[in-house]
């Protein structure tokens, strides 16, 4: 089995595109499709043809270039099964557990719901790989728009639980924001700081910060962290319940 290839670019103003290549068999798979000419120019570059798209959620900016796509290529369009009748173009609904074969490659679906009520995200066990879309970002989550905190924070727990070797494609460039809002919440965390202060560099040369590596959210993602004691004590709530602590954190970064 090949090993896959990935192309990562930007696309509309601050979301990431993923492409997902295997050379044996000259299958690939667009992560979501927020835009259809920056897929179209990443496609051309590496000189691959489009066979699928895995869509995360039904958000305009994830799933824009859906039909235009499909008509273009005959794409397969998989995605969330709760949110099917919002996900324009989708031939196969998936939910929480389901796995499929994409080129001789496991895909688990992972149900998030929080940022949207059904939202997926892709974990290819085998491969190391996680298409966290808007659930996870790097130092940094979705905001909460049709599910509330108590259901996020579970659904934030079964990413973490993942191995940390993990690599994650995230589905937006918010870090360096995320990063300034972190060091706010957990400043005496010295991998935070160290972590935030390469994101300025990096940012600052233009570079973007995708993929992350899950060990790393782990130990510097305030939202991964809600159950840390040092952020408990730094937010005055020792006693509260850990979707609780994760709420107040959220809640924090919606005002920064």
């Amino acid at each position: 089995m090949a090993t896959l290839e990935i192309d990562l670019f930007t696309a509309r103003s601050d979301n990431f595109g993923v492409l997902l290549h295997d050379p044996e068999t000259g299958r690939t798979a667009s992560i979501d499709a927020p835009e259809q000419a920056p897929i179209l120019a990443a496609l051309e570059r590496r000189g691959w043809t489009l066979t699928d798209i895995f869509t995360t959620h039904h958000h305009q900016d994830h799933v824009e270039a859906n039909m235009a796509l499909k008509d273009r290529f005959g794409v397969t369009i998989v995605g969330p099964g709760s949110e099917a009748d919002r996900i324009p173009g989708i031939d196969t609904s998936v939910g929480d557990g389901d796995s499929f074969d994409f080129a001789g490659h496991r895909v688990e679906v992972i149900e998030t719901p929080g940022h949207t009520a059904g939202h997926i995200c892709f974990y290819l066990p085998e491969d190391k790989l996680l298409f966290s879309a808007d659930t996870l970002f790097a130092l940094g989550c979705g905001r909460l728009f049709e599910r509330p905190a108590e259901v996020m924070w579970p659904s934030l727990l079964k990413l973490r639980a993942l191995p940390a070797d993990t690599t994650v494609y995230f589905g937006h460039e918010y870090t360096l924001s995320n990063a300034r809002f972190a060091v706010t919440i957990d400043p005496d965390n010295a991998a935070l700081t160290a972590r935030a202060q390469a994101i300025e560099t990096l940012r600052a040369k233009g570079r973007p910060t995708a993929p992350t590596l899950l060990a790393d959210e782990i130990a510097t993602n305030p939202f991964l962290r809600a159950d840390d004691p040092a952020i408990r004590a730094h937010l005055g709530m020792e006693a509260a319940e850990d979707w609780q602590v994760f709420a107040e954190i959220r809640a924090r970064k919606d005002r920064f």
